[in-house]
C-alpha cells in the first residue's frame, strides 16, 4: 500500500474512527500524538504558532445535552459522535484552530455549561 493510498483511506474516516486509529497507533508503538501536537510545527514564525491553539473539552458540566448540541454544531458531527466526545471529556475537540475561532467556540461551550481549556 502506498502513502497516497493510506492518506486516501484516512481522508474517508470519521472523527471517531480517526480517534480510534490514533489510540491504536499509540498503544502499538508506545508513542503519544499529544506530545507531537503540543510541540507544534517544526518550523515557522513564532507568532503563527501562538495564533493557533488546541481546544480541549475539560468537562461537560451540569448541562451535558446543551454542550453536546454546541459540539455537534461547531464540529459538524453527528449526534452519536458529538455525544461520545462529550462523554469522554476531558478530550481534544479541535487542534490548530485559529485563536479567534477557538475563543468563539470556548464562549459557546461555556455558555452551554461546559468547561474548555486551550492546550
Amino acid at each position: 500500500m502506498t502513502h497516497d493510498e493510506i492518506i486516501a483511506q484516512v481522508e474517508k474516516m470519521t472523527v471517531m474512527e480517526l480517534n480510534t486509529l490514533v489510540k491504536a497507533i499509540e498503544e502499538k508503538w508506545g508513542v503519544s500524538a499529544t506530545a507531537v501536537a503540543a510541540a507544534g510545527p517544526a518550523a515557522g514564525p513564532a507568532e503563527e504558532a501562538s495564533s493557533e491553539v488546541n481546544v480541549k473539552l475539560a468537562g461537560a458540566g451540569e448541562q451535558k445535552i446543551a454542550v453536546i448540541k454546541v459540539v455537534r454544531e461547531a464540529l459538524a458531527l453527528g449526534l452519536a459522535d458529538a455525544k461520545k466526545l462529550v462523554d469522554e471529556a476531558p478530550t481534544m475537540l479541535k487542534e490548530n484552530m485559529k485563536r479567534e475561532d477557538a475563543e468563539a467556540l470556548k464562549k459557546k461551550i461555556e455558555e452551554a455549561g461546559g468547561k474548555v481549556e486551550f492546550a
